[in-house]
C-alpha cells in the first residue's frame, strides 16, 4: 500500500510521529523529494519568536515557567540541541543530558524550592509528551503525590 493509499487516521502510526502529520515547512531535499521541517513551540521559544517568562539560559538549554503550571512552580528545563525526546539521545549526548538535570537543581535552588521538587521527563505519546522536543518538568511548591497520573 502507498503513502496515497493509506486511510488516514487521527493516530499516527509507530513509525511517525505527531510531527509527521502537521504542515510542514520546506527545509531541504532528500532524493527527489521535499524534506520539510516545522519548528516547534520550544524552538520558537529558543530563537525568541514567542516569548517566554525565562529563568535561566546558557549555552546547551534554557528553562522558563510553563503557561499551563500542574504545580505553584512549573518550569520546563529545555535543550536547545534538537533532540525530539529521550529515545533520541546517544551516547554522544550524555553531557547534555546530565546538564539538564544539574541545571533543574540548580532552577529549583534558585526558586527556593527547599521542601523538595519532582522532575519529569515524558518519553513518546504514551507517556505523556506533548511537544516533540527533549525537556524536563521541574514541579515544585505544593505536596507532589505518588502515583502522579
Amino acid at each position: 500500500m502507498t503513502n496515497r493509499e493509506k486511510p488516514h487516521s487521527a493516530r499516527p502510526s509507530p513509525n511517525e510521529t505527531a510531527f509527521d502529520t502537521v504542515p510542514r515547512v520546506a527545509r531541504g531535499s532528500f532524493g527527489r523529494r521535499q524534506v520539510f521541517v516545522m519548528p516547534t513551540i520550544f524552538q520558537r521559544i529558543i530563537d525568541k519568536e514567542i516569548p517566554a517568562k525565562i529563568v535561566h539560559e546558557d549555552d546547551l538549554c534554557l528553562a522558563f515557567h510553563d503557561v499551563a503550571p500542574q504545580a505553584p512552580t512549573h518550569v520546563l528545563v529545555i535543550s536547545k540541541k534538537p533532540l525530539a525526546n529521550l529515545a533520541a539521545a546517544a551516547g554522544e549526548d550524555q553531557a547534555l543530558l546530565g546538564h539538564l538535570l544539574l541545571t533543574a537543581k540548580k532552577v529549583a535552588e534558585q526558586l527556593g524550592l527547599t521542601n523538595g521538587y519532582r522532575t519529569v521527563i515524558n518519553c513518546g505519546r504514551d507517556g505523556g509528551q506533548s511537544v516533540d522536543h527533549l525537556h524536563i518538568h521541574l514541579l515544585g511548591g505544593r505536596a507532589l503525590h505518588w502515583p502522579p497520573g
